[in-house]
């Protein structure tokens, strides 16, 4: 779906701001993956849950936006697929189980979850119109994930 009165993606101050929002979540993921690597074992139980509390937010997140879409297609046309709203809820019961992992394993899990999250929103999104975000979404879900991977070498 375009929207022909729409600004292009790169001059819209919204899509700017959901730009920034998207790469300083971010953040969080960069700075608790180093910090499992500079810190003492002393605080490694503490950071490594608040990575993997903070991946499995994300996670959850992600699962949500398929209900969001989920609802705006039932709403416009009769009959859509409900794709959207039976994968809303993996994410989320997966985020769970990695949070009561040890991080050791959690946070891979969380890794491959935001990777399987993103191949979804690939395969669906395009439908909904959401196309366009696809390469912020790869990049995001690389840092991410990396980030969870990287953290689990350093429990």
């Amino acid at each position: 779906m375009t929207f022909p009165h729409a600004t292009p993606m790169t001059e819209d101050p919204t899509w700017r701001l959901i730009r920034r929002l998207g790469y300083a979540g971010l953040i969080p993921f960069v700075f608790l993956a180093l910090c499992l690597w500079l810190v003492g074992p002393e605080l490694h139980p503490y950071v490594a849950l608040s990575m993997q509390g903070y991946g499995a937010v994300i996670v959850s997140f992600l699962g949500g936006i398929h209900w969001g879409v989920g609802f705006r297609n039932a709403l416009i046309r009769p009959n859509a697929p409900r794709i959207h709203f039976t994968w809303g809820v993996v994410p989320s019961l997966l985020a769970w189980v990695g949070v009561m992992m040890p991080a050791f394993a959690g946070l891979p899990l969380l890794g491959f979850v935001l990777i399987g999250c993103y191949l979804m929103d690939r395969r669906t999104w395009p439908a909904a119109g959401l196309a366009p975000w696809l390469p912020m979404r790869l990049q995001l879900t690389l840092v991410a994930s990396l980030c969870c991977f990287l953290a689990a070498g350093a429990t």
